[in-house]
């Protein structure tokens, strides 16, 4: 017999597809100042580290650890002077869609892991708190579980415009649906926190989504922010922002909200002078770590998924 609170322990898929992702900043400071970087991907049933590089200029010692979240965080102290931070990997990933085929029935309360019951409380950006009448009001009569994250994602993807640029570092979810604009931390943030009012444990998410079986919108990469939710006593993605499976995702980094996920967290006055980030398909036998970012040679991009000659 299994116990209702057993973990779930999920099918393996072949990791077939090699991302290449990663991100360059340099920052420039006037003082000795420390940094807590969260950019590592995750070990994970739907991701594998082929191999990583991870470079400072000036060369700089780190202390590597793993947070409350289970992330794995750098913490460094940036000299005065100008510091360059480069992050290369190689991450194998399924060429299936996200959630495919996935199943479940919302988890009571009472069953839910003790450590889970706090990704159903409101945090800094997700107040979900002050959105219960809202939500209630909208999604009550929505079979709760997936038809009602998905009709809040629905919700969300339709009623809150993407701006680019518009972030606001103290904007939070019920801001965020009055107003109904914002950036993708916006997107996860207002989702999050109505599921919350519904006691679905939910949590902020970040990382990188490569184009794979996706045609490239021509934005500059950069970072995304989605969340998961937990049902059927297992995690799974949802994005109001895209609002559709993708393929590929890369998980960095997880928590109540953006102060968990945020990918440096500075302590001091620091200027990031340099901003560049990369996440797209490879074939690893023409690509090698620390070889210049050529967009020329990726294969995604499209709406077919490309896998490399063999």
């Amino acid at each position: 017999m299994i116990h209702a609170n057993a973990p779930f322990t999920p099918e393996p898929v072949e990791l077939d597809l090699t991302i290449r992702c990663g991100l360059e900043f340099v920052y420039e400071t006037a003082a000795p100042t420390p940094i807590f970087l969260a950019i590592t991907p995750r070990l994970d049933t739907t991701q594998y580290i082929e191999k990583e590089q991870l470079v400072f200029d000036p060369r700089l010692s780190s202390v590597e650890y793993e947070d409350m979240h289970g992330n794995i965080v750098h913490r460094v102290n940036l000299p005065q002077g100008r510091t360059m931070i480069r992050h290369d990997v190689f991450v194998s990933v399924p060429s299936i869609h996200e959630n495919k085929g996935a199943t479940g029935q919302p988890v009571p309360v009472h069953e839910l892991p003790a450590n889970l019951l706090r990704y159903t409380l409101p945090s800094r950006y997700c107040d979900s708190d002050k959105l219960l009448d809202f939500a209630f009001q909208q999604f009550g009569n929505i079979e709760n579980g997936f038809p009602r994250v998905q009709a809040i994602c629905d919700w969300v993807h339709k009623n809150v415009e993407y701006r680019f640029g518009s972030g606001d570092p103290t904007r939070t979810a019920s801001e965020t649906i009055a107003q109904r604009f914002g950036v993708c931390r916006d997107f996860a943030h207002a989702a999050i926190a109505l599921c919350r009012t519904f006691n679905i444990p939910a949590r902020y998410v970040t990382g990188y989504v490569p184009d794979v079986g996706y045609q490239d919108p021509g934005t500059p990469m950069d970072f995304h922010a989605y969340m998961q939710v937990y049902i059927g006593h297992r995690w799974h993605t949802f994005d109001a922002r895209f609002n559709v499976p993708r393929i590929g995702r890369i998980k960095i980094a997880c928590g109540l909200d953006a102060v968990d996920g945020a990918f440096a967290t500075v302590y001091g006055a620091a200027q990031l002078a340099l901003f560049n980030v990369w996440a797209y398909q490879v074939d690893p036998r023409e690509v090698d770590l620390g070889d210049p970012i050529d967009i020329s040679k990726r294969l995604d991009g499209t709406c077919e998924v490309r896998f490399p000659q063999r």
